[in-house]
């Protein structure tokens, strides 16, 4: 975007179409996994909380790190060769503002139907499983929550959750509205897709950092003083 917002050519090779496809959706897949992940630490760390360090050691952390990106790296590969494996004979404007499933399934000059069920399970059963271990693990997080006897014990074992659940709710939403609707509108995808890829990563920093004393702090300061500066602490 910022290439082309800088005046030049608005062209893609079909090379390039073919990385930005795979690399948008491994990165979006091990964010998926991550997320997933995340959920499994936090039922350790509020179900578990004397065995943590056992359990999540740094061997097993290496491991489901490693394990994020290569299964990525599978459904990515999975999905783009399902995409680039149709002759693509017409027009040749993409209309959208990246290389995309549903975007470039439009472009190409065969029957696409079946390719768009296949894609449409693969694309909805992956988050879907995720979704469904990141809910047993917060059911689980939730139940050990409501055995927590004192009120400010619960509630600092929900606010150490209350960051990831706010970022699964961000990510998953707009995989919903794209890939999972039977009929797909051009205009709210894109749309979506804007928010998704500018909106989410610049909201996910401050996301994690509230939880943070010293930043909750400085942003209260700077809020009621405008001329404070966080190099004042």
């Amino acid at each position: 975007m910022l290439f082309y917002l800088s005046g030049n050519s608005r062209a893609i090779s079909y090379a390039g179409c073919v990385c930005q496809l795979f690399f948008y959706h491994f990165l979006g897949c091990t964010e998926c996994f991550l997320y997933t992940v995340m959920a499994y630490d936090r039922f350790v760390a509020i179900c578990y909380p004397l065995r943590y360090s056992i359990i999540m050691s740094h061997r097993v952390c290496a491991i489901l790190a490693t394990g994020t990106s290569f299964f990525g790296c599978i459904q990515a590969t999975f999905l783009t060769t399902l995409t680039f494996q149709l002759p693509y004979c017409g027009a040749n404007e993409v209309d959208y503002y990246f290389c995309d499933i549903p975007v470039m399934l439009k472009l190409a000059c065969a029957d696409t139907s079946a390719l768009e069920m296949v894609g449409f399970i693969s694309v909805g059963l992956m988050p879907l499983s995720c979704f469904l271990l990141i809910l047993t693990s917060y059911s689980c997080i939730v139940f050990s929550i409501l055995q927590i006897r004192s009120a400010e014990g619960r509630r600092r074992a929900f606010s150490t959750c209350s960051a990831h659940l706010t970022a699964i709710l961000l990510f998953y939403m707009p995989v919903v509205l794209i890939y999972l609707r039977p009929t797909p509108s051009p205009w709210l995808d894109a749309t979506v897709q804007v928010l998704n890829n500018l909106v989410t990563p610049m909201l996910n920093p401050l996301i994690y950092s509230l939880r943070n004393k010293e930043v909750k702090s400085s942003l209260w300061k700077f809020l009621h003083n405008p001329g404070f500066l966080p190099e004042q602490l």
